[in-house]
């Protein structure tokens, strides 16, 4: 037996049971949800018929513990989120489309944070390509992600392909928000040390879906001279390297110059012939789009340039406890170090 052959085979069997797995799951879901809104589609029916107020909901939950004692979901509060999502979606078609396909929770979170339901969706499109938990779908919609999405000022059209472009677009953002810090009038400073150990995999959520960390402070060689790169990634879905540079500073023309000598360094050193161009991020404190677009103007490597916030408002004796761009740098070349 060929020992290849057989590791072929077993990796294409494990694939398609991991595969079968996955869609029972999602099929028991879609139809817990498709359950839920006909059990809250029939309560409206009735109370519209009836003219039943709110108080049916008591007696239902009473009645269905009594006769399904084991079964949970059937709470007062749940049997009015139920109430609550059928006359949000009153057209069942819609529960062929994405909300079949999130948690119960994730549904009533998304109900309850945003009123317009195209919005709605387009957040519950981007949780299932991301397969976010609740409490980072919770967390970017709190950051308002729909309105920073492909708000980069960049120049991917005149320097990428499409669809590479348009892509490429679709996954800078502006600004982008570090508020790695969540701190109470009590804080102490262990708090603060505890979140610094945080901060990476919060830095790579707010990066976004794709990003690889391949290290800070990046060393290359050109013309028997050392350059470091401050933040290298590969991203999956791009196929290219993308090389980040933090500027605890307001956005200067001359910073471009910089990160285009690196992308061509990359593109040189690094990249294989079959991946995309490197594509270059310039984090800056703050920046003049109309000075942002002009730098870009002919330039001939793709560069996008956002800018980022940190915790907006703090008291005065806990600003100072903020990591510094460079302290943030710090915590990502000990990571990559380790």
């Amino acid at each position: 037996m060929e020992l290849n052959i057989y590791q072929n085979l077993f990796a294409d069997i494990r694939q398609r049971i991991l595969s079968s797995q996955l869609k029972a799951v999602l099929s028991v879901n879609a139809e817990m949800i498709f359950l839920y809104w006909q059990i809250g589609n029939s309560i409206a029916q009735k109370q519209n018929e009836q003219g039943w107020s709110s108080g049916v909901i008591p007696q239902l939950a009473k009645d269905l513990k009594l006769e399904f004692p084991n079964m949970k979901g059937y709470s007062e509060r749940n049997l009015s989120y139920m109430l609550k999502f059928a006359k949000e979606y009153q057209d069942v078609t819609i529960l062929q489309q994405t909300v079949a396909k999130l948690p119960w929770g994730h549904n009533i979170l998304l109900i309850e944070k945003i009123k317009d339901q195209k919005t709605r969706f387009w957040y519950a499109k981007k949780c299932i390509e991301n397969n976010w938990s609740r409490d980072i779908l919770d967390l970017q919609i709190k950051g308002n992600l729909i309105e920073r999405q492909g708000k980069s000022i960049n120049n991917f059209e005149s320097t990428l392909p499409k669809p590479l472009s348009d892509l490429a677009n679709q996954t800078l953002k502006d600004p982008y928000i570090f508020d790695f810090l969540t701190l109470d009038s009590d804080f102490r400073e262990r708090d603060i040390e505890k979140q610094l150990t945080h901060h990476i995999t919060k830095f790579l959520l707010e990066l976004g879906k794709g990003f690889s960390f391949l290290g800070s402070q990046y060393h290359l060689e050109v013309g028997n001279q050392d350059y470091y790169l401050d933040l290298l990634f590969y991203h999956i879905k791009l196929k290219c390297y993308i090389v980040i540079e933090l500027k605890n500073t307001k956005f200067k023309p001359e910073y471009t110059g910089k990160l285009n000598f690196y992308l061509s360094a990359v593109d040189s050193l690094i990249k294989e012939e079959s991946e995309n161009p490197t594509i270059g991020i310039l984090l800056c404190k703050d920046k003049n789009n109309i000075e942002a677009e002009f730098a870009l103007r002919d330039i001939n490597k793709p560069i996008g340039i956002s800018e980022i916030q940190f915790v907006e408002k703090l008291p005065d004796n806990l600003k100072s406890a903020l990591p510094t761009i460079e302290e943030i740098e710090n915590e990502l070349n000990n990571f990559g170090n380790k």
